[in-house]
């Protein structure tokens, strides 16, 4: 029986440079690596993943990330130093990791799809084998309550995390409400880096993934 260290970020929005990232196996990245998804911002993300130690790195975008919804290609073009998912999935050390970018409807930003049978398609795809699940925004009741009180999160998300138990699910979107949770199946980690005045201080959430 092995230990895998897994290190947690999201919500960098370009403020990576500042962000002290501590050494493991893993490092994840759930979404909004920009501020306005300039193709550019990608290219210099990338170059700080490059610099980084750990083995693995797996990055989702988010709802700032608008160059991986408009120009797909070019985008995803940019990251040479870490694996991206976008609605799929990758086997590392032994883990299976899904990963998907979408969160019920939020403004005008990027990966936005109605509440309801839009949104519960792509939850649909999530593998039941999945042990770490990655999406941008937090399901409901669980890392998503916004700073007046109000929990955003999305129920089907949350219906598919209670069906498929994942180990841990790991996401961001919602800066204020940074932390760990846990129901007797699944960790919640919101890891978003940036707090709601987007300074980026919260500091990366690092834990231990048991191989069974």
């Amino acid at each position: 029986m092995g230990k895998i260290k897994i290190v947690a970020i999201s919500d960098t929005h370009n403020r990576h440079p500042q962000v002290e990232v501590p050494d493991g196996d893993i490092l994840i990245h759930a979404g909004d690596i920009t501020s306005k998804g300039a193709i550019r911002d990608v290219r210099r993300f990338n170059n700080f993943l490059g610099e980084l130690p750990h083995k693995h790195k797996i990055v989702i975008a988010g709802n700032h990330d608008f160059c991986f919804e408009r120009e797909p290609q070019a985008a995803q073009k940019e990251l040479t130093n870490c694996i991206y998912l976008q609605d799929s999935e990758v086997v590392v050390e032994g883990i299976k990791f899904y990963g998907s970018p979408w969160q019920p409807w939020f403004f005008d930003w990027a990966f936005n799809l109605q509440r309801g049978e839009e949104i519960r398609r792509k939850w649909e795809l999530i593998p039941h084998d999945t042990n770490v699940l990655i999406t941008h925004g937090p399901p409901l009741g669980y890392g998503d309550k916004i700073v007046r009180g109000d929990a955003v999160g999305c129920e089907d998300l949350l219906n598919k995390v209670v069906e498929i138990k994942p180990r841990y699910h790991i996401f961001g979107h919602i800066h204020e409400d940074y932390g760990i949770s846990q129901n007797e199946d699944t960790t919640f980690i919101n890891a978003s880096t940036c707090t709601l005045a987007y300074k980026p201080t919260n500091p990366p959430v690092v834990f231990e993934y048991i191989l069974s």
